[in-house]
């Protein structure tokens, strides 16, 4: 058992996702470059992605560790290598997730040909989930208490939460003038299953008191919220899952899950014209739980005194164990609860050069002028429950040939402080296909990579980006 508890607070972390997508954000001839920035300068005439092909995106990281600590086939022994990662972790350490496919998207100017206003609609699936490392909780399951006398053992430690949606948007980007583009997406969220477990307080105290006797204080406030799981967290649920997940996931995924709304906000600006300045916020919104909603706690104090100093069901004396159960019970309850979207931040400084005119390259843009190449700094930050995630990315751009832009990425995180990234996007004729990565210099061994990341897609374009 205590073996399973480590590799749930902990090796779950590999296979988990980060959010920032600094190659995508302000690379233009992308159209999901406006799932980032609704504000994004974009030139085309109208874009159609390809249904369940236009946006596939998937990262995977952990910060404290890699999966070669634990599973390199090294000699060392297993426990060793747990003790070895919760050393080299802090409760800050943390995992997030974050994956979306794309189910379909399009988009389209408004107002004629030489109309500055633009609309985008869509819808993704999303799964988003955030955990940060449980130390005290994880140092309590692997060495029991015996050897931590008068330490307090913090139950906080324990944040998670974890969600699968879909979302509904549309979009509105307009230039007003020639400096200055502004955007918005209002969007509706579909819950299909949350599980949130955030706000958590109490502690675990053994003092050593005179005679040998010991004083164990808990104190525990912890509570685990879900919705849209309802039946299937029931002990007398006695159904054919994939089935009943077949059936279900659809309903709730087209509107019939706990809904919510979101906004996002974003700007263009050109101080001169080679200079860009970017800003965004993207889901500023909230999700009303109310459907399908079951909550667990495990509160109450409890304090034993007596010779036992290792806490668990099975060395236990007389009725210690049952008085524990009575003071802090396993409830089960079912409040409606609100949760908090994930807030992004991206902004962005770009500066271009190799200016060329249009005529030499027959390029398809409504603009006298283009350049080729351009250079760059990006920052992105992200809410958690605690502190924000932040991420300072250096880029280079440029256009290759004719329907084929490259962007190079150099990005400082909380996973690495060598994560360099490609991204690729070509158009032959309408049909435009880009490819995405980032953490290169890991793909040389992957297990001891902390962060991996890939996105591909397929869309159909009329007109082009030259930004």
């Amino acid at each position: 058992m205590r073996k399973i508890t480590i590799l749930l607070c902990l090796t779950v972390s590999f296979y988990c996702f980060s959010q920032n997508k600094e190659v995508l954000y302000n690379f233009t001839p992308q159209p999901q470059s406006l799932l980032l920035n609704p504000g994004a300068d974009v030139k085309y005439k109208w874009f159609v992605g390809v249904p369940l092909l236009s946006g596939i995106s998937a990262n995977v990281g952990s910060t404290g560790f890699d999966a070669y600590s634990l599973f390199a086939n090294d000699g060392v022994d297993f426990t060793t290598k747990v003790k070895n990662v919760l050393a080299s972790t802090s409760r800050n350490d943390y995992v997030t997730a974050n994956q979306q496919l794309e189910i379909f998207t399009a988009g389209f100017r408004v107002g004629g040909e030489e109309s500055k206003s633009y609309v985008s609609f869509g819808m993704y699936q999303e799964f988003d989930s955030f955990i940060y490392i449980p130390k005290d909780l994880a140092i309590l399951s692997l060495y029991g208490n015996k050897d931590y006398i008068g330490k307090s053992f913090d139950l906080g430690d324990l944040s998670a939460k974890a969600e699968v949606l879909s979302v509904f948007h549309v979009g509105f980007n307009k230039q007003l003038n020639e400096k200055l583009i502004l955007g918005i997406r209002g969007k509706i969220y579909s819950s299909i299953f949350n599980a949130t477990s955030t706000h958590n307080s109490g502690y675990f105290y053994t003092a050593q008191g005179s005679n040998l006797i010991y004083n164990q204080v808990i104190k525990s406030n912890l509570q685990l919220n879900t919705s849209g799981g309802a039946k299937y967290l029931d002990e007398n649920y006695e159904g054919d899952l994939a089935t009943d997940l077949r059936d279900d996931i659809p309903k709730k995924a087209f509107l019939g899950g706990n809904l919510g709304l979101g906004l996002d906000l974003g700007l263009t600006y050109y101080p001169e014209k080679n200079i860009q300045i970017t800003a965004s916020l993207v889901d500023i919104g909230f999700i009303s739980h109310t459907k399908d909603v079951v909550d667990y706690t495990f509160k109450g104090d409890y304090t034993f005194k007596g010779v036992l100093t290792n806490f668990n069901q099975d060395g236990t004396v007389d009725n210690a164990y049952q008085d524990f159960k009575d003071a802090i019970p396993f409830d089960t309850i079912y409040n409606k609860f609100k949760t908090q979207r994930p807030l992004k931040f991206y902004s962005s400084f770009q500066y271009s050069f190799e200016e060329e005119r249009q005529t030499e390259c027959n390029c398809e843009t409504d603009e006298d002028s283009w350049y080729r190449s351009a250079v760059g700094a990006q920052f992105f930050a992200m809410s958690t429950p605690r502190a924000p995630m932040m991420a300072l990315t250096a880029y280079y751009r440029r256009r290759l040939l004719q329907g084929l832009q490259m962007k190079a990425t150099y990005t400082i995180d909380s996973y690495s402080y060598s994560n360099v990234g490609l991204g690729l996007t070509t158009k032959i004729g309408v049909v435009n296909f880009y490819a995405m990565a980032d953490n290169l210099l890991a793909y040389r061994d992957v297990s001891k990579a902390n962060a991996l990341t890939f996105q591909i897609g397929f869309n159909i374009i009329s007109g082009g980006s030259s930004k």
